[in-house]
């Protein structure tokens, strides 16, 4: 799918370059960053749309750092990623407003149709506001 800007935040630079690749030949426009702190600059200086982001990181925390997103930039769709996935911060992802949430080592082909979903349920979302806003 065309035109997505996604941004990955993990820690793991082999697992990020890989994915970026992965994801730009299918056509993703893909950004980078490896901790939290970067996660949310990047943010800040770029309209993004989806965001990969790792669970376990050193400093920041997906989880915090996927609070910091949804307070701050309420339209941007995240799919949380770990390798240390355990129910309860599943769970907590999802109820803070996480779209979705994959184990690593994910599948990538999987994680492209994850990134399409959420980018979709963003222009859902984005829509809706502008019906609304013309009712006004």
């Amino acid at each position: 799918m065309k035109n997505i800007r996604v941004l990955l935040v993990d820690d793991e630079e082999r697992f990020v370059l890989s994915t970026r690749k992965f994801l730009t030949n299918r056509g993703f426009d893909v950004l980078t960053a490896f901790n939290g702190m970067s996660a949310l600059e990047v943010l800040e200086a770029n309209d993004i749309h989806v965001v990969v982001l790792d669970v376990k990181m050193p400093g920041m925390d997906g989880i915090s750092v996927l609070k910091e997103i949804k307070a701050r930039f309420p339209l941007v769709e995240v799919v949380m990623l770990t390798g240390n996935a355990t129910f309860e911060s599943a769970v907590a992802g999802i109820k803070i407003g996480a779209s979705d949430y994959l184990m690593k080592p994910a599948e990538l082909t999987e994680l492209a149709q994850k990134i399409e979903e959420a980018f979709r349920k963003r222009k859902l979302q984005e829509e809706k506001l502008l019906h609304e806003k013309r009712k006004q």
